[in-house]
């Protein structure tokens, strides 16, 4: 794909993330979209590292999972790497799997038997926030280079800008839904046992703080036990 071809992807590229309706399809479309864009790419994923665990957030190719699960379990590995910033490195290219690896001796034997040829990598983050790792693989050597390294860091800044605001709607949405569920409750207390808005909303706390149960999940269940809800 000429540059020219791929600014103009890029901008098309930008539009569709923008109309994902949540996080995940968010996700999902900036995985697919680096199978679809960059060239040489059989499968891409996003890996992400929580609390010391691998954690695939999307995958388009069944080597992803198998990939991440293999680097999780060895806790080696270039994307798991590169997800937790072990070196603070924001970029990894491996252009031939298929020789030993140093840096990572035990994976690199696993993904030849999965069948891959050359991996690259990119970090999706911005000034506030690491996402997680954007992977791409290919069967075959030599698929990535220093051109298609640019590339993909096009592709991963346009996705982690998308991936930010997808998470902040995300985030403003379960908000005004907590909100909702929490306000809907407190007036069935209030009618109920004819409390004030105040002695409803300490009820709700106190259960939350007793049960070790989110707020929001207390009102969830008070309003599915209103005759109301039925």
């Amino acid at each position: 794909m000429e540059w020219r071809e791929f600014a103009e992807a890029m901008a098309e590229l930008a539009r569709n993330l923008l109309a994902q309706e949540s996080v995940q399809g968010t996700l999902d479309e900036i995985a697919n979209s680096a199978v679809r864009l960059v060239e040489g790419c059989d499968a891409a994923g996003i890996l992400a590292v929580r609390k010391g665990r691998a954690v695939t957030l999307s995958a388009c190719g069944d080597v992803v999972e198998a990939s991440d699960r293999l680097q999780g379990e060895l806790a080696e590995g270039p994307c798991f790497d590169l997800a937790r910033r072990t070196n603070g490195e924001r970029v990894f290219r491996i252009e031939d799997m298929t020789r030993p690896q140093e840096s990572w001796p035990r994976f690199a034997a696993a993904a030849r038997e999965l069948g891959i040829g050359s991996m690259t990598g990119v970090l999706l983050y911005t000034h506030d926030e690491d996402f997680g790792a954007l992977n791409l693989y290919s069967s075959r050597p030599g698929a990535f280079g220093k051109d298609i390294e640019t590339a993909g860091w096009l592709l991963a800044s346009h996705a982690a800008v998308a991936l930010a605001d997808a998470r902040t709607i995300d985030q403003l949405e379960d908000a005004m839904k907590t909100r909702h569920a929490i306000g809907e409750a407190m007036g069935i207390l209030m009618e109920r046992h004819r409390l004030s808005e105040d002695d409803a909303f300490d009820v709700l706390r106190r259960i939350s703080q007793q049960h070790n149960i989110k707020l929001r999940d207390v009102a969830q269940r008070v309003r599915s036990d209103s005759p109301d809800q039925a």
